[in-house]
Formats: structure tokens, C-alpha cells, sequence
């Protein structure tokens, strides 16, 4: 009987996600690259890169960069890199300096 439920899709959680505790994600959400979500939030439509998200039902209480630097962010998809590459560039990934980090990308 539980096979004749409709399906809402997969779930796909993007990279470098942040999931509070006792968060509850529903099926077929999409939530973007580097979004961050408070604990106890239930999360029942996607949710944007980037974004900080909390409450029943989710919401976005907020952006973590601006839509420029997101976009930067994006690009250079850092969580593709070798692990050479991340080693060396943690103090800027820790340090939230997008244009440097935009910039060590179109170095290496």
C-alpha cells in the first residue's frame, strides 16, 4: 500500500551544508551549497545557496554573502578541489575573504 504513495523526488542536500540539531528536512527539498539551518527547523521547500534558514516551516532569516560573492562562491566550487589545494587555501575558506579565495582559485 505504501507503494502507491506519489513520490516527491529525492532529496539532494548541496556541499558544505550546516544542519542544526533535530532539524527535520522533508522529502524531494532542495537545499543549496553552503545553506545553514537552525536546529529544530523543518525545512519543507528548497532552500537557496547560501542561505540561513530556521523555524516550522523554514524560512530565510537571512543571506550569508552578498549575491555577488555567492556567485563567486559557485564558481569556483571549492569542495572540487583537490586536497592540496583546500590545505592550502583553509585560512582563507575560514577567513570569508571571497576575493581572495576567488583570486588563489584563478592563480592555481
Amino acid at each position: 500500500k505504501l507503494l502507491n504513495l506519489p513520490s516527491r523526488g529525492d532529496t539532494i542536500i548541496g556541499n558544505d551544508v550546516w544542519i542544526g540539531y533535530e532539524s527535520m528536512i522533508m522529502p524531494g527539498v532542495k537545499i543549496g551549497d553552503g545553506a545553514v539551518i537552525a536546529a529544530k527547523s523543518v525545512v519543507v521547500k528548497d532552500i537557496p545557496a547560501y542561505a540561513i534558514v530556521g523555524g516550522n516551516p523554514a524560512t530565510v532569516i537571512r543571506k550569508r554573502f552578498n549575491d555577488a560573492e555567492i556567485a563567486r562562491l559557485l564558481e569556483i566550487s571549492w569542495w572540487h578541489w583537490d586536497i592540496e589545494k583546500i590545505t592550502q587555501a583553509i585560512p582563507l575558506i575560514m577567513s570569508n575573504d571571497i576575493e581572495a579565495l576567488y583570486a588563489l582559485h584563478h592563480l592555481c
